[in-house]
């Protein structure tokens, strides 16, 4: 088997390649951040640091917002795995470490400690100031309407991630729930102050809105 440090050198690359022309937020700058989140992470709740790494290196391949084939995209990544001659039993934990990673408008936990630190990575790096960011790069990516105030009350019986819905009330379906749905104790004390900024954010979008600060 390939030393580890050969493996990550790999699977950058491989990253770099397929997300090299993102511009939803879900670009190789997202991942390099969701890595460094979960070896952060990884550490502090004592999990397989490898597994955690690969997971996040690899989370976004089968994520349902970005492939229309999941099945597709998880031979893609057992296929990758398999071509490092990652070992077998490691492959399945890394694929176990990916799987409930997304949020799909619902809560899921997933099974493994390093499934719980991937995801709580990958959540982390959607809140605060980059998580804002990202929200609304990825509303412009997909024409989604900034703001209605007129509407956005209405959007609640809408599906998840409906192109009717606006980029703010994003916030409100997925963005402030996630301090709450962390995993782990490390992850939920980072997520305290990232909520917080978003909450001031939104406060001060409002008021600019309205012409409150003239």
């Amino acid at each position: 088997m390939m030393v580890h440090k050969e493996i990550f050198k790999n699977t950058e690359q491989w990253i770099q390649k397929k997300f090299s022309g993102d511009a939803t937020g879900h670009d190789v700058w997202h991942i390099k951040r969701v890595v460094q989140l979960a070896d952060k992470i990884a550490r502090e709740e004592q999990a397989d640091i490898f597994i955690c790494q690969m997971a996040a290196y690899l989370h976004d391949i089968p994520d349902e917002k970005l492939t229309d084939d999941i099945d597709a995209a998880k031979q893609e990544v057992l296929s990758f795995l398999d071509d490092q001659g990652i070992s077998d039993d490691k492959i399945d934990a890394i694929w176990k470490a990916i799987k409930d990673v997304s949020f799909k408008g619902n809560h899921t936990t997933p099974e493994t400690v390093e499934g719980r630190v991937v995801q709580d990575a990958d959540r982390l790096d959607a809140i605060g100031a980059i998580g804002i960011a990202r929200t609304f790069a990825y509303g412009g990516n997909k024409g989604s309407k900034m703001y209605e105030p007129q509407t956005d009350e209405q959007h609640e019986h809408l599906a998840y991630r409906d192109s009717n819905k606006t980029t703010i009330y994003h916030f409100y379906e997925k963005l402030l729930k996630l301090k709450d749905l962390m995993n782990t104790e490390t992850a939920k004390s980072i997520a305290e102050s990232r909520h917080q900024f978003m909450e001031d954010f939104l406060q001060q979008f409002y008021t600019e809105w309205k012409g409150d600060d003239c």
